[in-house]
């Protein structure tokens, strides 16, 4: 592949406004829904149970959308997913609109929701390398996550004025249009993603056992694995069902909860920044590492504040302290992976670092719900993530020197 800039690469130009037309739409989602499950629910489980509905589906299609992603253009498959998407926020629209939404409905919509996404994740994350040099490949990743960073700033931001001054139907509405113009900037012939490469047709549950094995058979991919749900388990899970349930204890509003989200997106677009201008080209796992145990010291100091200010202020440095994890991993696993069968192993990693949040999300709001402080549990979490953290910082020495 002839390199070239990324700012002339017209592939990535669109995938790079579609995914920030899918982020803002998919945040603008998650702080809506949490919101309403909040404060028209009123209810600390159904938090919790709207955000499980919206994950375990999902997990159950990650690993054959992974195979999918393999067997078929990728752009496809993103532009397939996200207007079905934008049927799924209309509908809940509508529901609401007409005051029909109640909580069966909206576990639902929010399953049907999540379940696209197992979709989506893989064939975009696979896509990247397919259209971008190696060298290129950490500013790539890391320009993405700073495009999804703000989007993820833009979309609490904008949720949390809209329900504010027109109400929760409308945040809906507007997430339905931008996921729908994300479909409309990745439509298949804009983009004129090069073929499939051709491999040996078999079933898709062998598909996905040489995924499966291509994975158990790298030591860092194992390792980076833990790590990945480490934190997406200890922390970045807990805060998404922690964040409304502080806000309502301390008695906020839907800025606040805006501002916090906002704030985790700035921090997490700073580090991205910074990764796209310095390239890290020695020992990527000792960063990624030392990413884990910063996010959860600062989780755990977190778990402990009381005013929603500080709150906000520890959630711009958790942010800042996660990309450090989830950018030189997906580097590496990215330059590592063969192109036939990225797909697989892209989906194995959203798995790792996604699968244990509806765990999150239950215990915590289960906790929560049986009148234990929020943040005695998250205090607990952090400990316990601590503890994994040391142990794969002091037994994975191959993985540090990555």
């Amino acid at each position: 592949m002839q390199q070239q800039p990324l700012s002339r690469n017209r592939i990535f130009i669109l995938l790079f406004i579609a995914g920030i037309f899918a982020v803002i739409g998919f945040s603008m989602f998650l702080t809506t829904v949490s919101w309403y499950a909040i404060s028209e629910l009123e209810s600390a489980a159904a938090v919790g149970l709207v955000l499980i509905a919206a994950t375990i589906p999902r997990l159950v299609m990650m690993m054959f959308g992974g195979v999918v992603a393999d067997k078929y253009k990728k752009t496809t498959i993103m532009f397939t997913t996200n207007l079905i998407q934008s049927v799924m926020l209309f509908s809940i629209y509508v529901f609401l609109s007409n005051d029909l939404l109640t909580l069966t409905v909206l576990l639902v919509l929010a399953g049907v929701f999540g379940m696209l996404d197992a979709f989506f994740g893989p064939a975009s994350v696979s896509l990247i390398p397919k259209v971008v040099p190696k060298q290129q490949l950490q500013r790539a990743n890391a320009i993405f996550q700073g495009a999804d960073q703000i989007a993820f700033i833009i979309g609490p931001i904008l949720a949390g004025l809209i329900m504010e001054s027109l109400g929760v139907a409308s945040s809906f509405l507007l997430a339905t249009i931008l996921v729908f113009l994300s479909a409309v900037f990745i439509f298949p012939p804009f983009l004129k993603e090069a073929p499939v490469e051709e491999g040996v047709t078999q079933r898709p549950w062998n598909n996905l056992k040489e995924g499966l094995a291509y994975v158990r058979q790298s030591s860092f991919l194992l390792t980076g694995l833990i790590v990945l749900m480490a934190l997406n388990f200890f922390v970045f899970g807990a805060l998404h069902v922690a964040m409304p349930l502080l806000v309502d204890v301390h008695g906020g509003s839907p800025l606040n909860l805006s501002f916090m989200e906002a704030s985790l997106g700035i921090g997490m677009l700073l580090g991205s920044f910074i990764l796209s201008v310095y390239t890290i080209k020695k020992q990527r796992g000792t960063v990624t590492i030392y990413g884990l145990i910063a996010s959860l010291l600062l989780f755990v100091a977190f778990s402990q504040v009381s005013s929603l200010s500080w709150l906000t202020v520890f959630l711009f440095f958790i942010g800042f302290a996660m990309v450090f994890v989830y950018i030189p991993f997906f580097t590496v696993a990215q330059e590592r992976t063969e192109n036939r069968i990225m797909g697989r192993v892209m989906s194995i990693i959203f798995l790792a670092m996604n699968g244990f949040d509806p765990v999150s999300y239950g215990i915590i709001a289960g906790f929560v719900s049986a009148g234990i402080p929020v943040q005695m549990v998250l205090l607990g979490l952090g400990i316990m993530g601590m503890v994994i953290a040391l142990v794969v910082f002091f037994k994975a020495k191959e993985f540090r020197h990555v």
